[in-house]
């Protein structure tokens, strides 16, 4: 969408930008002689203006641009994900607090409470049939992985759905995007798992680039038939990534989703900037998690320069 009505704060985004880290500054950060020196970096670049973390930038965020609607549907991974914490935690009797992912669009204390009412109703419209359909399931049959096909799949249809329905283009491509990778992780997964062509029907979603039918018509024909199959379609890196491991896979597709935000980051009015500034801001915190995670274990330079996901600048 494009709307001068959120030309302040573009202004105030392109701002903040400068606090983000960019690859120059992770290099230093790689290079820093340990987690403490890397802190005083952080906060070098940050001048005093405190830790970032999703939650904080999505509040912000919206308080920019409450009335953006297709904002919220950067947010529906996190709202399906906490679905599936909320309703596997009611059937085994424990809380769901430690599994609930934020920022979210619903309150997950009211979504525990929905749900144990059964009140569907009051659930936004993109989740409620799946949160009925999801718990009758579950209850029925108590197969949490079929469970989670189910809302892991219908996380992505909403996804396309609203972005199509209200949403500008960089949301449609983004939303495009997103569902294409899992799709391709989750036929993947399924062809090595042996699994059902049912099971595949379930679980893949489906995309205009990338045809629900024929992926899982690929993967049932084996390794080969799969990586054929994506070579022909505009995921061919993807697919050759995919091939060299699953670590490579989930590079390409953090690394595709910050391509397809530069664009959206560099236009001068509508939500897009918005959008694209939250996107790399979750990019950036996935970066100081592995980072930390191979300094951990250990890991030499070159590992975790290999792992560094793209970011600004």
């Amino acid at each position: 969408m494009s709307s001068t009505k959120y030309a302040s704060a573009v202004a105030a985004i392109k701002a903040m930008e400068n606090t983000l880290l960019t690859k120059a500054d992770m290099e230093q950060l790689i290079n820093a002689g340990g987690n403490a020196e890397a802190d005083s970096l952080i906060a070098a670049k940050r001048s005093g203006s405190g830790e970032l973390t999703a939650e904080g930038v999505w509040t912000m965020l919206r308080e920019y641009a409450p009335d953006c609607d297709e904002m919220k549907i950067l947010l529906y991974p996190n709202d399906f994900h906490n679905l599936k914490a909320a309703l596997k935690a009611m059937i085994a009797d424990r809380a769901p607090e430690d599994y609930y992912i934020r920022p979210t669009n619903i309150d997950t204390e009211q979504l525990s409470v929905l749900l144990g009412k059964k009140d569907y109703e009051h659930l936004p419209a993109y989740i409620r049939n799946t949160a009925e359909e999801a718990y009758e399931l579950l209850t029925r049959t108590l197969d949490g992985q079929l469970a989670d096909s189910l809302i892991d799949c219908a996380a992505l249809s909403a996804m396309q759905k609203d972005a199509e329905a209200f949403g500008g283009k960089f949301i449609q491509a983004y939303a495009e995007l997103i569902t294409a990778s899992a799709d391709i992780k989750t036929a993947y997964r399924a062809m090595l798992m042996k699994k059902s062509k049912n099971f595949m029907e379930g679980a893949v979603c489906g995309s205009t680039h990338l045809d629900k039918t024929d992926l899982i018509n690929a993967a049932l024909g084996g390794s080969e038939s799969f990586f054929s199959y994506l070579d022909m379609t505009p995921y061919d890196e993807a697919g050759k990534c995919l091939a060299r491991s699953a670590a490579a896979f989930e590079k390409w597709a953090d690394d595709a989703v910050m391509e397809l935000a530069e664009p959206a980051r560099m236009q001068a009015f509508g939500c897009e900037p918005l959008e694209a500034y939250y996107i790399s801001v979750c990019a950036e915190l996935k970066n100081l998690r592995i980072l930390r995670v191979c300094r951990e274990f250990g890991a030499d330079r070159e590992t975790i320069t290999e792992r560094m996901r793209k970011l600004y600048g």
